[in-house]
């Protein structure tokens, strides 16, 4: 989005403003001002000439201009009707060499999550990746990961969901005690449910028909950097919005599922503001992750490239290791996939 889209945007959104306001404040004609007037018009946006201005009436319920309206975040968002990976294209904006970046895509063709699956996501999800260029080493870049976990896990409570986050990343809304009692026998949760990476698909083989939690969203964070500096990161979450219940695998949710329909921009808009306070504030990030975490207290069961780890999640440290008290002592896992075995208590926590 040009940079006088952008500021006409801006000026629309903090109220009544007129046409020779408009052109002054974006240095541009009446004319110009006409045209990009009637390009919003064209996007969907209903705007009314008054006696005090142009005033927006109506705000279009999805898209990138949609999105940037009223948007508290620098981003550029860029919007695709239907894209392959919006991973991949933020990737592809990375090496051209741009920054604070926002894919969004309506559909999605080839998702990807960890261990390389990939699905479909269709039109009610939200897709989004998060193109950046922290000055920081690459052992840094998990705090961005769990940044964008408080956000979707924000976002979601905001919009009436009881969210919280499993170790590492996974937003989940967990079971009712009873439920978590009968799905506790199997004592399966596999890490990759569902939107594990840019997209909110489903992959129908891949979700157990039994586990303590149902999944909302899954993120995959990609970096390229140097030893020292981070050159880019690209962190994709894939979040279950407005998909209808009866179209979702056991184990998985949504937003509409567990309170109601919400409009998407306006929930990506506060994703994207939550993550822009976080990645400014690193030092906040274990906090506030912590404070939404349901893993810290449970019974877990890690897998690892080493083998297995059982025991007790006790605390997350910096920038993101699990500390597990096992039957031998303490032990922390940088990467894994993570099991909830039972419920936390609160003389665990």
């Amino acid at each position: 989005m040009s940079d006088t889209r952008r500021a006409l945007l801006a000026a629309l959104a903090e109220g009544p403003v007129s046409g020779p306001e408009l052109a002054e404040r974006l240095d541009v004609s009446r004319a110009a001002v006409w045209k990009h007037v009637e390009s919003l018009r064209d996007d969907g946006f209903g705007i009314e000439s008054t006696d005090e201005g142009y005033v927006v009436s109506d705000v279009p319920e999805y898209g990138g201009a949609a999105i940037e309206y009223g948007l508290a975040a620098d981003y550029d968002v860029e919007f695709h009707e239907t894209l392959a990976s919006t991973n991949d294209r933020a990737r592809e904006l990375a090496a051209d060499g741009a920054s604070d970046v926002v894919v969004v895509a309506r559909e999605q063709s080839a998702s990807r999550g960890r261990k390389g699956r990939e699905w479909a996501a269709p039109d009610g999800s939200v897709s989004m990746s998060v193109l950046i260029r922290p000055d920081e080493p690459p052992a840094f870049a998990p705090l961005y990961t769990l940044a964008m976990a408080v956000a979707v896990c924000d976002a979601a409570r905001e919009a009436g969901v009881d969210a919280s986050i499993k170790w590492p990343n996974d937003v989940i809304v967990s079971s009712t005690p009873e439920r978590a009692a009968n799905n506790r026998s199997s004592d399966s949760s596999e890490s990759d449910v569902v939107a594990t990476s840019e997209a909110s698909g489903v992959s129908p083989t891949d979700h157990p028909t039994n586990q303590p939690y149902r999944k909302l969203c899954g993120i995959l964070t990609e970096m390229e950097g140097e030893a020292d500096r981070v050159s880019w990161l690209v962190i994709g979450a894939g979040i279950n919005v407005n998909l209808d219940p009866a179209t979702l695998p056991d184990g998985a949710t949504s937003v509409a599922a567990e309170a109601r329909p919400v409009e998407r921009r306006v929930f990506v808009q506060r994703v994207l503001e939550r993550f822009d306070e976080q990645r400014t504030a690193l030092e906040s990030v274990l906090p506030a992750w912590r404070e939404r975490a349901d893993t810290l207290g449970r019974r877990v069961r890690v897998h690892t490239a080493g083998g297995v780890v059982e025991g007790t999640a006790v605390d997350v440290e910096r920038p993101g290791t699990l500390v597990v008290r096992t039957d031998d002592g303490e032990t922390r896992v940088h990467a894994g996939d993570c099991e909830h075995l039972r419920p936390a208590t609160d003389d665990s926590r």
